[in-house]
């Protein structure tokens, strides 16, 4: 492998990410939750941190880069066009332009609906999602509206389907409890929400997740159009 992932867990659901290139030792974290448990991955790792990049403005996803600015010094990268409510950006990007972590190449796309201009970043298997497309869910629309969201997860969905999603929460139980009432026919849905509980009762983190599995058993990406998808976001936000 020419790069590690770590899975951080933060706060009392949240996921940060550290990226790691193996061959330039360049460290990338995605998303600052809280700092105590990111600088306890990069000193274990013996790694210096040199980026980190914003998928959007909400407080569960920056607040801990204050304090991780007093023990490093790395380039903050976000959207540009989200820049007057993102912390103070170095790197400001637009949907098709590149991230460079070492040698490793990502490239950003808007997935705008749970907030507007929210921004994944996507790398060679693996994409970092924030809030927008969720271990079988996906985030509340809170900013934009219910098309605008169908169309960035249509966006996500047309990734090679070995990609891994690297997403924001630890939302995956209560996802699944309402995935298999939309779907209650669906084999595989309700293996994957087998295999969840234990997951979860083992306190083992569900995230990342494959997104040939989103694919096959996330209600959100499986909705037939943007009116199926608004109903069963609706559905969701009654649950």
């Amino acid at each position: 492998m020419t790069f590690q992932i770590l899975t951080l867990p933060c706060l009392a659901n949240n996921y940060a990410f550290l990226l790691h290139d193996n061959e330039t030792g360049t460290t990338a974290l995605v998303d600052a939750p809280e700092a105590a448990p990111v600088l306890a991955a990069l000193e274990a790792k013996g790694w210096t941190l040199d980026l980190v990049l914003l998928t959007h403005h909400h407080y569960d996803h920056v607040d801990g880069l204050p304090e991780l600015l007093e023990h490093a010094s790395p380039k903050i990268v976000g959207a540009a066009k989200d820049a007057h409510r993102l912390p103070k950006l170095d790197i400001a990007l637009n949907e098709g332009d590149t991230v460079e972590v070492g040698n490793l190449k990502g490239h950003v796309i808007d997935v705008s609906g749970h907030t507007i201009n929210h921004i994944a970043f996507i790398f060679d298997g693996a994409a970092f999602t924030g809030d927008s497309l969720f271990a079988l869910g996906c985030g509340r629309v809170f900013e934009g509206d219910m098309e605008m969201m169908h169309n960035s997860l249509q966006k996500l969905a047309a990734l090679p389907p070995d990609t891994m999603i690297y997403c924001g929460h630890e939302y995956t139980l209560d996802n699944a409890k309402f995935a298999v009432t939309i779907e209650p026919e669906n084999e595989s849905l309700q293996a994957r929400a087998k295999d969840i509980e234990r997951l979860c009762a083992a306190n083992v983190p569900t995230v990342p997740s494959l997104l040939s599995l989103e694919l096959a058993t996330n209600p959100f990406l499986r909705a037939k159009d943007a009116a199926d998808f608004a109903r069963i976001r609706s559905a969701k936000d009654n649950f």
